[in-house]
């Protein structure tokens, strides 16, 4: 590996000098063109392969690059549809961030790149002309944690500052393995999704609280991992949504209360409300890693149902027998439920029109 680092440092030396103009051609990328094709490059002129990888992609899949004058190396793709997505690139063996594009997708562990393809019209998860709620970072010493301050994003809805005694439902939001708190941010748009689905009217205003999920460190050994979700639970239910109450102007009864997630965030989602149906009254998970206490717990949902209880998952996706047995689980108890089997794998693209489906279900009398 240390051999690779420094065939990669080689290869990229001389592309930005610490001091004085750039050396060599300008490099841009991506480059989007008029009909959705997109160009990636990269500088790496000592380099002998390079390839890319994107998460419209399969994954364990690249694409090579070729290598043009100036020992730019470029590739085009596509047409793709409009969304955002993760990519990166793989030079010498090494994978890495597109060095020139300052959208970083940032992770528990390494990074990658984010490549937006705006719809026309505007999708729901684009930033449009309309009033905009607010994000605010939230730090915190967390003792069930052992001491470690880590961070958890909130929005508020459009005329909250303003709004005076006004109280609002709360929708506890999961990322998936290997994100951040503020994935469902900076990948998943959702605060334009809310502020969109409210200027349309389409869904209660409410705050949406993110915590970050892996309550052991990503990567940890087998053994530890398994202890996340039940130390993930102790964090957000007696720490996070504490704060949270005491924090912000929200309605504390189970009716105001709902929790959803993605793949591992779906996971924790459904562990939580299912051995806790008397907290939350709407459940959502996108292509959600589900373990086997969540369908030991079905019995138990049957008899304290949920408002909404809704599920999907994408047909490419390598998680959809999990979601495919808990409806059959689901179906045989006569819970009522909501089960979706979309096109798609196991992407962003998919989880923001998930979230867009299911929040103006929320809070619904």
């Amino acid at each position: 590996m240390m051999k690779q680092v420094m065939t990669l440092m080689a290869a990229l030396c001389g592309v930005l000098p610490a001091q004085g103009p750039q050396q060599g051609p300008v490099v841009v990328s991506p480059e989007v063109h008029a009909d959705r094709r997109v160009t990636f490059r990269i500088l790496a002129p000592k380099a002998g392969e390079a390839a890319l990888f994107g998460d419209w992609m399969k994954v364990g899949t690249t694409v090579p690059m070729a290598k043009g004058a100036g020992g730019v190396w470029s590739v085009t793709v596509g047409p793709l549809e409009p969304s955002i997505y993760i990519y990166h690139l793989v030079v010498d063996g090494v994978t890495m961030a597109d060095p020139v594009n300052p959208r970083v997708k940032l992770r528990a562990r390494t990074s990658a790149s984010l490549l937006e393809l705006k719809g026309e019209p505007p999708t729901i998860w684009d930033a449009r002309d309309v009033p905009h709620g607010s994000v605010e970072i939230n730090w915190a010493k967390s003792k069930v944690l052992g001491g470690e301050t880590r961070s958890f994003w909130v929005y508020t809805p459009p005329g909250y500052e303003k709004s005076g005694g006004q109280r609002y439902p709360v929708l506890y939001l999961f990322h998936g393995s290997n994100d951040t708190a503020g994935g469902w941010v900076l990948a998943g748009q959702a605060n334009y999704i809310l502020d969109n689905l409210l200027a349309e009217k389409k869904a209660v205003p409410m705050i949406v609280v993110m915590p970050f999920g892996h309550a052991v460190p990503f990567g940890s050994p087998r053994e530890v991992q398994a202890k996340n979700t039940a130390l993930y639970e102790e964090y957000v239910l007696g720490e996070v949504l504490p704060f949270v109450e005491a924090k912000y102007r929200v309605k504390k009864d189970r009716a105001s209360r709902a929790i959803a997630g993605l793949s591992m965030g779906g996971g924790q989602t459904m562990a939580i409300a299912f051995r806790h149906p008397e907290m939350f009254s709407d459940v959502g998970a996108f292509s959600a890693a589900i373990g086997p206490d969540a369908m030991e717990r079905v019995p138990a949902v049957a008899k304290n149902p949920f408002r909404t209880l809704w599920f999907a998952c994408g047909k490419d996706d390598g998680l959809i027998k999990r979601s495919e047995e808990l409806d059959a689980l689901l179906k045989k108890a006569g819970v009522a439920h909501t089960y979706k089997a979309t096109e798609g794998a196991h992407t962003y693209t998919v989880w923001r029109k998930y979230l867009a489906e299911f929040a103006p279900l929320l809070f619904r009398n």
